[in-house]
C-alpha cells in the first residue's frame, strides 16, 4: 500500500532519510499503488480519477522545510498561508482560511478539528520521520467519502513499525524575518524524534514527537476598506476620520458612528489598534503519537493510535485569532486485512486561551472608555479645534488625540495587564476569549466482497464489489457565546449533530483488462435534511500498460460544519448565527439586507450634507433603497463534476506524463450575508430604525446562495529521470471560473490563481554523497473575496534549494536549505501575512 514511485513527485517537499539512490521509472512504474481513489489498492496508472502521490524518497530531495509545506508544489494543488505554524490546502477552486471542502486524513482517519471543520495544518499528522507517503485526490470525493471532500482528500500514510524499527532523530536550525520591514530576524528550531521497535513476531509499536519554536509571519496590510466614508464632506486618505486599514481592528463598521459636528454629518470611527499590537507572533507548537500495532494474522492488523497537538499560533476565519494552549487529539482504532478495513476514533478539541484578535482590539478601547463617554469627547475636541481657526481634517485628528486620552497603549504594563484580562472574558461584546470544547465520533467500515468472500465472481465476471458504511456525531460543549443550545429545556447540555451513509463500488474489466468500467452510488442522511444521494461512474481505458486514459462523473454534497449550523456569536456588535432552523427561527423573516441598508445610510448622509434635507426628508427620499430579506434557512451544497484524465510512460519509461481536465457546477453554495432586524414591526418607522444603529439588531446569518457556478481547468505534469542520477520535473495547474448563473454575490469567492507553475530539477551523488535541488514555484495573481477583504492578490514566485551531504556510515544526512531563497515577501491571500525567505540547516540521525 505504500510503494513508492519517487517519478510522480518531482519538487516535493519533505525532509527524509533516503539513503538509496532514486530507483529508476521502468522498475517502478509497473508496481506502483494507491488506495485514495478507490479505497482499494490498485495501479496508480488505472485509477478512475485523478491522483498524485508524493514518496518519502522523493521529498528527501526537495527544500522544502517540510513535507507538508512541499505539498504547495504538487500538481493540481493549491495552498495558502495564513501562519507559519498553520497552512491549507485545496484543490480546483474556492480556496479559503476555513476549508471545509477539502478533507485531510491520516491512515484513512479524518483529522479535522471538530467546531473549525477543517484541519489545522498538520497538527494531527505525521512527522517528517514518520511520513510514508501521501496521496491527494483533487476535486469531489464525496460517493467514497461522504462530507466535506467536494474539492479532494490528502491522505496522509505512516511507517509501519514492523518495517522501520529503530530510532531517529532530526534537527533543524532556521532563521526568518531578514529584512522584514516590521521585524529583526528571527530563529526557528524543529526537534523530531521517532521510535520504533518489534516486541514479538506480532507485536509492535512506535512513538513520534516534535517540538516547534519560531516566531510567526505578520499580518501588516493596510490597504484602505472604508475610504469613501466621508466622501460627502471631502475627507480622504489620512483625513479620513472612519479610516479602516485591512489589518488593523477596532475600527469597523460597529466600531462607527455618523455625529453631526458643525452643522454637518461625519462618520467617525475608534481608533482600533494594529494586528502587531494585540497578538503574541510567537510560534510553539507540540506534536506527538503512539501507535500499537498486533498481527491477529497473516494480512490482518490491529492498530490503536494516539495524535495530539498543542498548538500557540495564528488563525483566521471571518477574523484572525490567536491560538494559545490551543490542544487538539484523536484516538484511533483500526483493523484492516485484503477484504475487511474498520475504523472507530474520536477527535477533541479544547481552544485553551484563544482569542479573536479583532474583539481584543475593540475591546481593549471600550474597557477604558465607553463609546458614549469616547464620541462625547472627540465632539468637544472637535468643537473646541473649530472655534480656535483649525482646519476641519486637523480638527478631527485633534479631537481623537483628546477623545484618546487615557487609552492604553501598547507595550506598556497597563495594556499588557488588560489584554490578559479580556483574553479570559468569553463574551466578545466585552472581552475576547475563544472558548470551545467539541468532539466527534466517526465509525466506518468497508468489506470488499469479492477479494474473499465471492471471490468465484472475481475469478469469473471479473468483477470488484466493495461495500461501504460510516456513521458521525458532533458533540458540542455550549460555552454560552460562541455555542447555545438552542432546544428548549437543553440550555447548557451538549449538542449534537451527525450524518449516517454508505456506498457500494462495483468494478468491472472487458477486454482482457483493457477497459475497466466503475460505478459508486453513496446515500447520506444528515440530521435536520433528507437523504442525499451521490454516484460516481467512471471508464478507464488502457490499450495497452504504459498508457491510460479515464473520463468519470460524478456527484456530491456538503452538509453544513457545525459552525455554520450552530453558531450564535456576537462579534463587535453583529451576531453570526446558524442556518439551521433551530438556531435562526424568526431573523431570515423579519430582516433587511446590509449592503441594502448601508447604501441607504450613505444616500441619506449625502442629501443632508450636500443637498441640505433634514433628516426625516432624507429617510422619507432614500427608503426605497432598502431590501427586503429574501434568504432562508440552509440547504446542502451540491455539485457535479465531469472529469478526463491520462497517465503514461514514454521514452522507455523515463518519462512520466500525467494530465487531467475538468468542469465544475456548484449549486446551493453554502455562505454569508448580512442582514439587520429593525426594533420596531411598524411599516412606517422602520426606515427611521435601519437609519439609526441603536434601533437594529445586526445579523451575519449562514445561508444558501442563490448562484449556480461553472468552473474548469486542467493539470498536466512531467517528470524526466537521466541516468539515474539527475530528475527534471514540471508542473502546471489552470482554474478559470466560468460565467455565473442566477449571480448574487453571496457565492464563495474563487479565491484561485489561475495559472500555478512548478519546475525543479535534481542532482544525486554530485560528488560522492552530495546531493542538490533547485525548484521554482509562480503563480499568477487573482481576485480575493472574503468577509475581512476583497481584492487583488498579486502573483509572486519562490526560488527553493537544497544540499545534502548523506553519510551512510552513519546513517546520517545534513541538509542546507531556503525556501523563498531570494527572500521575496508575498502574499497568498489579503488580509494574510508577508511570507518572507526560510534559511535551514537539517541534521538527521537514523539509528537502529
Amino acid at each position: 500500500m505504500q510503494r513508492i514511485l519517487t517519478a510522480i513527485m518531482f519538487i516535493l517537499p519533505v525532509m527524509g532519510l533516503a539513503q538509496n539512490q532514486p530507483d529508476t521509472l521502468k522498475a517502478r512504474a509497473l508496481d506502483e499503488v494507491v488506495v485514495t481513489a478507490s479505497r482499494v489498492i490498485e495501479s496508480i496508472l488505472v485509477s478512475p480519477v485523478s491522483v498524485q502521490k508524493v514518496s518519502a524518497k522523493a521529498t528527501a530531495l526537495s527544500p522544502a522545510l517540510s513535507f507538508f509545506d512541499g505539498l504547495e508544489n504538487v500538481q493540481g494543488v493549491h495552498m495558502i498561508t495564513p501562519s507559519l505554524g498553520f497552512k491549507v490546502l485545496n484543490a480546483r477552486g474556492f480556496s479559503n482560511t476555513t476549508n471545509v471542502r477539502f478533507a485531510q486524513l491520516t491512515d484513512g482517519m479524518d483529522v479535522q478539528s471538530p467546531h473549525i471543520g477543517g484541519a489545522i495544518g498538520n497538527s494531527l499528522g505525521p512527522t517528517d520521520l514518520d511520513i510514508a507517503s501521501v496521496e491527494i485526490l483533487p476535486g469531489t470525493a464525496s460517493a467514497l467519502y461522504g462530507m466535506n471532500t467536494v474539492n479532494g482528500v490528502a491522505n496522509f500514510f505512516t511507517k509501519n513499525p514492523f518495517n522501520s524499527e529503530g530510532l531517529s532523530v532530526q534537527q533543524k536550525t532556521a532563521v526568518n524575518h531578514l529584512n522584514d520591514s516590521h521585524h529583526k530576524a528571527k530563529p526557528f528550531t524543529e526537534t523530531t524524534i521517532g521510535f520504533a521497535k518489534i516486541i514479538a513476531p506480532k507485536f509492535a509499536f512506535k512513538v513520534n514527537g516534535a517540538f516547534t519554536k519560531g516566531y510567526d509571519w505578520i499580518a501588516s496590510d493596510q490597504t484602505e476598506l472604508n475610504g469613501n466614508a466621508n466622501s460627502s464632506t471631502q475627507l480622504f486618505g489620512t483625513d479620513n476620520p472612519a479610516s479602516d486599514p485591512v489589518n488593523k481592528y477596532g475600527n469597523e463598521s460597529s466600531n462607527r458612528k455618523t455625529i453631526t459636528l458643525g452643522g454637518k454629518r461625519y462618520v467617525v470611527s475608534r481608533t482600533g489598534y494594529q494586528e502587531a499590537e494585540v497578538v503574541d507572533y510567537n510560534l510553539q507548537n507540540i506534536k506527538g503519537d503512539v501507535g500499537l500495532y498486533y498481527k491477529v494474522a497473516p494480512g490482518a492488523v490491529l492498530t490503536y493510535t494516539y495524535h495530539f497537538g498543542l498548538l500557540d499560533n495564528v488563525y483566521q476565519r471571518a477574523n484572525r485569532f490567536r491560538l494559545e494552549n490551543y490542544f487538539v487529539q484523536q484516538h484511533g482504532i483500526q483493523y484492516q486485512s485484503a477484504s475487511v478495513q474498520a475504523r472507530l476514533y474520536v477527535n477533541s478539541e479544547n481552544t485553551g486561551r484563544s482569542y479573536n484578535l479583532r474583539s481584543m482590539a475593540e475591546n481593549m478601547d471600550r474597557s477604558y472608555k465607553s463609546d458614549n463617554d469616547w464620541y462625547a469627547d472627540f465632539t468637544k475636541g472637535f468643537n473646541s479645534a473649530i472655534t480656535g481657526g483649525v482646519a476641519v481634517a486637523d480638527a478631527m485628528r485633534q479631537a481623537r488625540t483628546a477623545a484618546d486620552a487615557g487609552r492604553y497603549l501598547p507595550g506598556t504594563s497597563a495594556f499588557n495587564a488588560q489584554l490578559q484580562k479580556l483574553q479570559d472574558i468569553n463574551n466578545w461584546d466585552v472581552g475576547a476569549a475563544l472558548r470551545v470544547k467539541a468532539d466527534f465520533v466517526h465509525a466506518e467500515a468497508q468489506v470488499s466482497l469479492t477479494e474473499k468472500y465471492l471471490k468465484a465472481w472475481k475469478d469469473k465476471y471479473e468483477l470488484d464489489i466493495l461495500l461501504g458504511a460510516d456513521h458521525r456525531t458532533y458533540i458540542i460543549v455550549p460555552d454560552g457565546n460562541y455555542f447555545v443550545n438552542p432546544e428548549p429545556g437543553k440550555e447548557g447540555k451538549n449538542i449534537t449533530y451527525g450524518k449516517t451513509g454508505g456506498f457500494i463500488s462495483l468494478n468491472k474489466d472487458l477486454f482482457q483488462k483493457k477497459l475497466r468500467l466503475g460505478m459508486i452510488l453513496r446515500a447520506d442522511k444528515n440530521d435536520y435534511f433528507k437523504t442525499t444521494f451521490n454516484p460516481r461512474l467512471s471508464v478507464v481505458y488502457s490499450p495497452v500498460h504504459d498508457h491510460n486514459i479515464r473520463v468519470s462523473f460524478q456527484t456530491g454534497y456538503r452538509f453544513p460544519s457545525i459552525f455554520e449550523a450552530y453558531s450564535n456569536v456576537n462579534s463587535g456588535g453583529v451576531k453570526r448565527v446558524g442556518g439551521l432552523p433551530v438556531m435562526s427561527h424568526g431573523i431570515f423573516e423579519n430582516a433587511w439586507l446590509a449592503n441594502s441598508i448601508t447604501s441607504f445610510q450613505q444616500a441619506v448622509l449625502n442629501d443632508i450634507n450636500q443637498n441640505g434635507l433634514t433628516q426625516n426628508a432624507a429617510i422619507e427620499k432614500n427608503k426605497g433603497l432598502l431590501k427586503k430579506n429574501s434568504y432562508t434557512y440552509l440547504k446542502p451544497e451540491h455539485t457535479k463534476t465531469w472529469e478526463a484524465g491520462y497517465k503514461g510512460l514514454f521514452i522507455d519509461r523515463a518519462l512520466f506524463v500525467s494530465a487531467d481536465l475538468y468542469f465544475n457546477r456548484y449549486s446551493n453554495f453554502i455562505a454569508q450575508t448580512n442582514m439587520n432586524v429593525p426594533l420596531s414591526t411598524d411599516a412606517a418607522a422602520i426606515p427611521h430604525d435601519l437609519y439609526d444603529k441603536a434601533r437594529q439588531a445586526q445579523y451575519r446569518m449562514y445561508t444558501n446562495s442563490r448562484s449556480v457556478i461553472n468552473n474548469y481547468g486542467f493539470s498536466v505534469g512531467l517528470n524526466y529521470q537521466l541516468e539515474k542520477k539527475w530528475v527534471f520535473g514540471a508542473n502546471t495547474t489552470f482554474a478559470k471560473l466560468k460565467n455565473a448563473e442566477n449571480q448574487d454575490g453571496l457565492e464563495d469567492g474563487f479565491n484561485t490563481p489561475k495559472w500555478i507553475w512548478n519546475g525543479s530539477v535534481s542532482r544525486t551523488n554530485i560528488a560522492g554523497n552530495l546531493d542538490a535541488t533547485v525548484s521554482y514555484k509562480w503563480q499568477s495573481g487573482y481576485y480575493s473575496q472574503t468577509f475581512l477583504v476583497t481584492g487583488n492578490v498579486p502573483s509572486y514566485s519562490s526560488l527553493d534549494a537544497q544540499v545534502t551531504y548523506r553519510v551512510p556510515a552513519l546513517k546520517s544526512l545534513v541538509k542546507v536549505g531556503a525556501s523563498n531563497l531570494l527572500n521575496k515577501y508575498y502574499v497568498s491571500f489579503l488580509g494574510g501575512p508577508s511570507v518572507g525567505g526560510m534559511y535551514y540547516v537539517t541534521l538527521a540521525v537514523n539509528v537502529q
